[in-house]
């Protein structure tokens, strides 16, 4: 739990008190914290009951579950846009860190594109449990209905909400977003286990020891819901819609956990206090994409960005293909990621070590965003590291030393290496004053100091410059110097560095988050942790921390995207 009063950019002494509602404040997060943790553990249980076939828990179950949450989460929405907020002194307060450009603005439209490509996945469902409608429960299609109806008015009420820090109804308040970040992720959890379980049958379909699966959309158990009956996808329009929606996955998976990020701020700011310090503030400014930097690192991003889709269709092709050429995918998609991940991750101790010469401040107010930014960061690392240390000790121990066992191994090395330097530069950054904020109990030396100028009236346009009598003209040439001086500060190629690195990053981690997030499984394909673990125990491990380290790609491409816009 945070303090009382939070600050954010920093606490005014001069902020109204908490009233007599706010004595309650810790105990009222708790409730709703709570309510949360019940809600979730129910709908996790169904869910993950719903995975096999020796249980009583069908699909029907958990669609009803979810649709439930989901009519519930929009009444409450409803309720606090047309209630809430236009109660009087409802929002005295914005929170200027929160709802940043990569989720909310037109630059990065996030969680609109993530929005959009859910609404279209949303069609592909109900076209695919339409196409056999006479042996499905109606709930089936009645669900992406709804999910279509909660996705729109929940961006709706993110886009113009994300700021608030409310100050009326303040436990039902918390109790709502909490209830709301609830669904959001148990739907982020129904839509993992869906994906998993269609992914275990793709790479398992010979195996006997894999379990059938009540959430996956597979011919065999895509309803029986109705006497029994088992419904076939046989049409072309059925097959098309099917394995649409499937593709479609990610973008609903990346939505849910950006929308969940955001109702965390949002709770965190029911009642929070804050002071109008625009002086301090790290709003940015209107930029173009490649605006001041060297073109070095957009230009290498894009062709290995380019790179990165000709070897995830080619491993793709040979993969699913029947001439046995798995081997040679293999290598192309491990030596392809070995040079990425190994490129990435000298940009990133190139970018620590530029700013030990940074003289920007560091900046050390509270900020739930920031703060937020950092944890997923570490903790979505995790399952990343998680699989590379068990690929690590397979290849090692279990396996004779051959190319393949070699790549593998070093392909593990590199993630954690790359994950590791990538976090430290991000966080650093995070953490960094705007441009040209001095550290702490530094004067302001630049660009005032050491200058001469032949026109004094010049001197008062100038920023954070002190009255100097007594300045003394000298020359033409003197003045020329002078503007040049004041117009290019000294820490301009820096600034421009910073940039490349952003953008080189971000280029990587979009292509290394394509690669897992549609497909690309070469956990199962290379049969060497399998063989090593069991299939079984395997595909446990990969399905509970896969999902983690794509969601890391994503949002450390968000960060990056912050870190480029205030570099």
């Amino acid at each position: 739990m945070s303090e009382e009063l939070a600050p954010g950019p920093k606490e005014s002494p001069l902020a109204p008190q908490a009233g007599p509602r706010e004595v309650w404040k810790k105990g009222g997060r708790l409730l709703s914290v709570l309510l949360a943790v019940n809600v979730l553990l129910l709908a996790c249980t169904l869910i993950s009951s719903g995975a096999f076939n020796k249980v009583a828990v069908y699909d029907t179950d958990v669609f009803a579950l979810l649709t439930t949450m989901m009519l519930l989460t929009v009444l409450w929405i409803l309720f606090y846009l047309l209630r809430t907020v236009r109660c009087p002194g409802a929002v005295p307060y914005r929170d200027a860190h929160a709802g940043p450009i990569w989720l909310r603005g037109a630059r990065g439209g996030g969680l609109v594109l993530f929005g959009i490509c859910t609404l279209v996945m949303d069609v592909f469902k109900t076209g695919y449990y339409s196409s056999f409608f006479e042996c499905q429960s109606a709930i089936k299609i009645l669900h992406p209905l709804i999910q279509a109806v909660f996705v729109m008015i929940q961006t709706y009420f993110l886009w113009v909400s994300a700021k608030d820090c409310v100050h009326v109804h303040l436990d039902l308040t918390r109790c709502g977003l909490m209830f709301t970040l609830t669904t959001n992720l148990a739907i982020w959890m129904a839509a993992v286990v869906d994906e998993s379980v269609h992914q275990a049958h793709s790479y398992s379909s010979s195996d006997s020891n894999a379990s059938h699966t009540r959430l996956a959309s597979d011919p065999e158990r895509a309803g029986n819901a109705v006497g029994g009956e088992s419904c076939l996808c046989s049409t072309a329009i059925c097959q098309i819609f099917q394995q649409g929606y499937f593709y479609l996955y990610p973008f609903n998976i990346e939505y849910s956990l950006f929308a969940s990020t955001m109702l965390y701020v949002m709770w965190k700011n029911v009642g929070r206090l804050l002071a109008s310090t625009p002086g301090h503030s790290h709003t940015p400014s209107p930029v173009s994409l490649f605006r001041e930097t060297f073109f070095a690192g957009p230009v290498l991003g894009l062709l290995l960005f380019v790179a990165g889709l000709a070897v995830f269709i080619i491993y793709e092709v040979q993969v699913s293909g029947e001439g046995g050429r798995t081997r040679q995918a293999l290598v192309i998609y491990y030596s392809f990621n070995i040079v990425c991940l190994g490129l990435t991750t000298l940009v990133s101790l190139s970018g620590s070590i530029i700013y030990r010469f940074d003289r920007r401040a560091m900046d050390h107010h509270k900020n739930p965003t920031r703060t937020l930014d950092v944890a997923l960061l570490m903790g979505a690392a995790l399952g990343q590291y998680a699989i590379s240390y068990y690929s690590i000790v397979a290849v090692v121990v279990g396996t004779p030393q051959d190319l393949l066992a070699g790549l593998n191994l070093t392909h593990a090395l590199l993630m954690i290496a790359q994950h590791t330097f990538q976090n430290m530069f991000i966080i650093e950054s995070l953490h960094r004053g705007p441009p040209g904020a001095e550290p702490h109990g530094t004067p302001p030396k630049e660009p005032c100091q050491g200058l001469t100028f032949t026109n004094q009236d010049a001197l008062h346009t100038l920023p954070a410059c002190p009255p100097t009598p007594g300045l003394v003209s000298s020359s033409p040439a003197d003045h020329q110097e002078a503007v040049g001086i004041v117009s290019t500060p000294r820490s301009h190629w820096r600034r421009r560095c910073l940039k490349d690195i952003s953008l080189f990053l971000l280029l990587c981690n979009v292509i290394l988050w394509i690669m897992p997030a549609f497909g690309a499984r070469p956990h199962f394909s290379n049969t060497v942790e399998v063989d090593f673990y069991g299939y079984s125990l395997w595909a446990a491990i990969v399905n509970i921390c896969l999902p983690f380290g794509i969601f890391y790609r994503m949002h450390a491409v968000s960060s990056l995207l912050e870190v480029y816009v205030l570099s």
